[in-house]
């Protein structure tokens, strides 16, 4: 068999767990609770598992690991959120404690980049 008939073995890759990495659970693990409302389940020291409720869209929970070293520079990636009203919500997640980093657009499409209170960038954006 030539490499033109080899069969392509179709992906069997799923979305499973999104990780954030974190200095401190007690920083993070309560804002981002609050910010979703999904249910925190500590794994172990090192690990805190944000579960999506099973009528959530998401397709993945959030894991929060604990690191040493400190955030340095901008994520490399990051979750986009939507929302019926972008200011409100940035307005809320503001009051758990999370900074607005920029106000962004390309004509007629907004978002925020927003922090979490340990500097793990999001953006919301209009549903």
């Amino acid at each position: 068999m030539n490499e033109a008939e080899t069969p392509v073995q179709a992906p069997d890759l799923h979305a499973h767990n999104l990780v954030i990495d974190c200095a401190n659970h007690d920083v993070v693990v309560p804002f981002w609770t609050a910010a979703l409302g999904w249910e925190p389940v500590r794994v172990n020291e090192q690990f805190v598992l944000l579960r999506a409720p099973r009528d959530d869209r998401a397709a993945f929970d959030i894991l929060f690991q604990k690191v040493p070293e400190p955030k340095v520079v901008k994520n490399r990636a990051h979750i986009d959120f939507d929302a019926g009203d972008m200011t409100a919500e940035v307005a809320r997640l503001v009051s758990l404690g999370a900074s607005v980093i920029a106000e962004r657009n390309l004509g007629d499409f907004r978002w925020t980049v927003v922090a979490d209170p340990e500097g793990n960038e999001f953006c919301v954006t209009i549903r």
